[in-house]
């Protein structure tokens, strides 16, 4: 049986009026973690993270260009989110717009950045929105209770690669 238990804890800040920055280290090396990260059979495990969930939507053109939407459906209904990729640099870094449907007139640009050192992986999200009142709509919307669950799915992912 795989090992679930998280080696890492999420840590969320606000590094400028517009940001949110996620850090977290994962116990799994940095190919791994890409590849959990953005192949669609893996996104589908850790982005439908609530229990009862289904995710029927996971589109995923995973190239400079590319689109991807995202649509979860839970007891409280349907949630979904789209973008565009800007730039993918395996496996290293991406950077993608990110839309939540249910708000698509506040896009923000999202750069998720894993450095790799000694077996572990170092990942970073910045997400950057147009103004302080959209960080500020998703900083409180209890965004970091379900990023912390995602990425500790990402880990048991990157650790099922690794075996």
């Amino acid at each position: 049986m795989p090992e679930t238990r998280a080696s890492g804890t999420l840590e969320v800040t606000l590094p400028s009026d517009t940001e949110i920055l996620l850090r977290r280290t994962f116990d799994a090396p940095r190919h791994l973690v890409f590849e959990a990260l953005t192949k669609p059979e893996y996104v589908r495990r850790w982005w439908c993270w609530q229990p009862g969930a289904t995710m029927p939507v996971c589109d995923i053109d995973f190239r400079v260009g590319g689109t991807y939407r995202y649509v979860t459906r839970s007891a409280d209904g349907e949630v979904a989110f789209n973008g565009v990729f800007q730039e993918i640099t395996p496996p290293e870094r991406y950077v993608h717009t990110e839309v939540f449907e249910m708000f698509p007139d506040n896009p923000t640009l999202v750069t998720v950045t894993l450095e790799e050192r000694g077996g572990k992986t170092y990942y970073s999200s910045l997400t950057a929105a147009r103004d302080k009142a959209t960080r500020d709509l998703i900083a409180s919307s209890g965004m970091e209770v379900g990023a912390a669950a995602c990425l500790d799915l990402v880990e048991q992912i990157a650790r099922e690669l690794r075996k």
